[in-house]
């Protein structure tokens, strides 16, 4: 059959059920042409019944960029074995005839495209930014341990990349571990010193390291319910909260110190604040809400 330049194979050429006979034919020869990923399962393996299906829909999804093999090792042990498979389902990936990539066991949809994308020829940043966003979302939603995950993974693709490092310190620094998220910040080449998501993580390291006398955020905040207008209590609860991560919260009472005296301890509110909007990145909801609000009550 002759596929025209530029049209994406039909789907019932992309994956195919294989055997030892024509494992050279099917994947040692195809894969001079395009890349062939090898699946070693059995109809008695749950797991293989569980990877099967989204490992078909992300080959589909390439359009043509890789084909699926299946070989059912109970009917056809032979290749299965001569490459040591031990455990299904096993996932093999060949190109220009010889076995380049793999994984075994079950695997997230999210891994099995990027396993997929990196066979394909997707470049780093195809890759890598799909994590970021992954790791961003999770930390939304208050999942430390999800976006950890993510941003590992994206290093493991691109140890430099500033983005990660800036977001696994601050998953660090989230849990109080300022020592983990220096040495994770080391490992920043130097030419990227200056990116804005690195300094966003110093700043925030910064206000930490400010706020270790502070005290305790829940008396403070007791404190300053029972005299609103004692701006030293206040100041003190902005600091611990924005040790405790809770940016957003120590940018209001900042905002209410400048409301109520501008001037006060030599403008230390209205500076601390520029230092929770660097912490906090200048594209953050808290930075952007905060300076209008800022803003508001300087030229009110």
């Amino acid at each position: 059959m002759t596929i025209l330049d530029g049209a994406s194979p039909p789907e019932t050429d992309l994956v195919k059920e294989g055997s030892d006979q024509g494992f050279m034919a099917d994947v040692i020869e195809a894969s001079r042409a395009q890349p062939v990923i090898v699946d070693f399962w059995a109809p008695w393996c749950g797991p293989c019944r569980q990877l099967g299906p989204p490992l078909e829909t992300a080959v589909r999804g390439a359009a043509g960029k890789v084909k699926l093999v299946k070989i059912n090792i109970d009917e056809h042990p032979g290749v299965a074995g001569q490459l040591g498979v031990r455990s299904i389902p096993a996932v093999y990936a060949f190109d220009q005839g010889r076995p380049v990539d793999g994984f075994m066991g079950v695997i997230p949809e999210s891994q099995i495209k990027l396993f997929i994308d990196r066979l394909a020829g997707a470049s780093m940043e195809q890759e890598v930014e799909p994590l970021l966003e992954q790791a961003a979302e999770s930390l939304k939603l208050g999942d430390a341990g999800g976006a950890a995950q993510s941003y590992a993974a994206a290093l493991q693709l691109d140890p430099a990349n500033p983005k990660a490092i800036a977001g696994m310190a601050r998953v660090f620094l989230g849990a109080g571990d300022t020592d983990q998220a220096r040495a994770v910040l080391d490992m920043l080449p130097p030419e990227k010193a200056n990116d804005p998501d690195i300094a966003g993580v110093r700043a925030a390291l910064e206000l930490a390291d400010g706020a270790a006398d502070a005290g305790d955020h829940a008396e403070l905040g007791a404190k300053v319910a029972a005299d609103p207008n004692d701006l030293q209590a206040r100041f003190d609860l902005a600091e611990a909260l924005s040790a405790r991560g809770d940016l957003e919260a120590a940018s209001e009472q900042l905002l209410a110190i400048i409301a109520a005296d501008r001037a006060w301890n030599d403008e230390a509110a209205r500076k601390q604040l520029l230092k929770v909007f660097d912490a906090a990145g200048p594209a953050s909801d808290v930075a952007k809400q905060g300076r209008r609000k800022l803003s508001a009550i300087l030229f009110s």
